[in-house]
């Protein structure tokens, strides 16, 4: 039998779902601004003014909150994606893709890089499982784009030999390299470039586009 972690039974009141997700919310922004590490229990409570035996009500311990987090910044990150990844079918729509994900991290002055990104290298090899709710977050946002770009073939706008799948998850890595190297430089001029090359790329697979991939 699976274990099973207070994550996974929901507060039945309304009260306590809320109280809980206030939670989760105030460790995932404590979490953004600094390391999971460096975030204690003791400041998580600070944070939410609630009691560590209110804490230990929700969450088993650091790593049942730590994960709950997870889930919390793999709904965010999907959520800003989805809209226009969903609505994906032409080559200006990926310009507006590209250009929302320009605009978000100069809103931010450049300052942190994508949640997903950061948990992952701070926690794929020192936590097992949340090194799979990542890799599971990663994936369902690779296939967002996959099948947008999915219907681009159909449509023909990108040949029909074109792999998506691989499309979507070289572009995701041009997309993570770029805003760590957008918060490194507190400029998005590294955005611009990766996802510009990304883009660049998508469109060597056009018809008739010469594409040699050999």
């Amino acid at each position: 039998m699976a274990d099973e972690t207070a994550t996974d039974a929901m507060p039945l009141t309304r009260k306590g779902r809320e109280t809980r997700q206030r939670i989760i919310e105030a460790a995932a922004r404590l979490v953004y601004e600094g390391t999971v590490a460096a975030v204690s229990l003791d400041e998580v409570c600070r944070a939410t003014s609630t009691s560590k035996s209110q804490l230990y009500h929700y969450f088993d311990d650091k790593d049942d909150l730590v994960h709950a987090v997870i889930d919390h910044e793999r709904e965010r990150v999907l959520g800003f994606h989805r809209p226009a990844l969903g609505s994906l079918s032409t080559w200006d729509d990926i310009q507006r893709w590209r250009d929302m994900i320009v605009e978000a991290q100069a809103a931010r002055a450049c300052r942190g890089g994508c949640p997903l990104g950061s948990l992952a290298s701070e926690l794929a090899d020192l936590d097992e499982p949340a090194r799979r709710q990542l890799s599971s977050a990663f994936v369902a946002w690779e296939q967002l784009l996959n099948d947008g770009l999915a219907k681009m073939a159909d449509a023909g706008t990108l040949r029909a030999d074109a792999n998506t799948k691989d499309l979507a998850v070289s572009v995701i890595a041009s997309l993570q390299g770029g805003l760590l190297l957008a918060e490194i430089d507190r400029s998005t001029r590294p955005l611009e470039i990766a996802l510009d090359a990304a883009i660049a790329h998508l469109r060597s697979f056009v018809p008739g586009a010469g594409y040699n991939d050999q």
